[in-house]
């Protein structure tokens, strides 16, 4: 275990236990001994219909990869990524996972790790969409310094990845200070991965299309989340699940613990409990929420466990 991990791990417990803490551990109880399950059941059954379209949309992005592998074989990377970044460093992990797992398959790697930032890059952008709407319903959630960061920044961080896919100008500009590095194999790789994305610029229909399946899964998130609210017996409007978890989602995405423990529970008590929800109940229903993201990982670990072992051909590299 990496230094940062163990200091994001340690993060991710501190604040974890100072929000149950604060919730008061016995009240956090009687919240989870009162869940009632068929709700738990019906969230689970969204986790499937998300998960499906997450896969549908990384497919959809695979299309222009040259020697990619049969759709089953791209299916069972996806999933099996899904499970096994369970236990790595956030969303990086998985990410990884997959761009390896398909550059193995005998996929050129620039293609292969553009598909998968793509991907990510997608649904960092459906979550600020969703994240504007939640936003105009509830305007004071952007006065907490946290919120506001975690949004600006994801806002900036998109805009500046979305130009090396549209922008001619800054690939030029990126190319050009490529050129200057030692030749190598890393200013090579570059320039393939540029070439890679900057073939996506063109698939405006392609885009469009993922990005709204992306939008869908954040709004299927948004209703498991009202779900478990039910469970918890939560009189909770749906319009308030739409302006908090959207900018709850932003918010695990900061980089200060591991799968966005700790952060979570925080948002969610802060969120919450300002349109009357008790803090054990916000505690109670943010590992709810935590804990159904890693029931939909788990078909993932089932495919690796008794799926087929496929033979890997050799990785291309162009």
């Amino acid at each position: 275990m990496g230094l940062s991990t163990a200091f994001r791990l340690l993060v991710a417990i501190g604040l974890t236990c100072w929000a149950l803490w604060a919730a008061d551990p016995r009240q956090v109880g009687e919240a989870f001994s009162k869940t009632a399950w068929p709700w738990v059941l019906l969230a689970c059954l969204l986790v499937l219909v998300d998960r499906a379209l997450m896969a549908h949309r990384w497919l959809s992005l695979c299309a222009p990869i040259a020697h990619k592998p049969s759709r089953a074989a791209l299916l069972r990377i996806f999933f099996v990524s899904t499970f096994l970044g369970t236990f790595l460093v956030q969303s990086v992990g998985s990410d990884a996972v997959r761009t390896w797992s398909l550059a193995r398959t005998g996929a050129p790697a620039s293609q292969a790790l553009a598909s998968v930032l793509l991907d990510r890059l997608l649904g960092v952008v459906s979550i600020l969409v969703t994240a504007v709407v939640g936003a105009a319903l509830a305007p004071y959630v952007l006065r907490e310094p946290a919120i506001a960061w975690a949004f600006a920044a994801a806002a900036a961080g998109s805009l500046f990845a979305l130009l090396f896919v549209f922008s001619t100008r800054v690939d030029a500009v990126v190319r050009h200070a490529v050129s200057r590095l030692p030749a190598g194999r890393v200013p090579d790789q570059i320039g393939k991965l540029l070439d890679a994305l900057q073939a996506y610029g063109t698939a405006h229909r392609l885009l469009a299309a993922v990005l709204a399946a992306s939008v869908a899964v954040q709004v299927l998130r948004i209703l498991q989340a009202w779900l478990l609210g039910r469970s918890l017996g939560l009189d909770v409007a749906l319009t308030s699940y739409f302006a908090f978890i959207p900018i709850i989602l932003l918010v695990m995405l900061l980089p200060i613990t591991v799968n966005g423990f700790g952060v979570s529970q925080w948002a969610f008590v802060w969120m919450f409990t300002r349109v009357g929800v008790s803090e054990a109940n916000a505690f109670a229903l943010s590992v709810l929420f935590v804990a159904l993201g890693l029931v939909g990982n788990l078909p993932g670990g089932l495919i690796y466990a008794l799926g087929p072992r496929e033979p890997a051909a050799p990785a291309v590299t162009s």
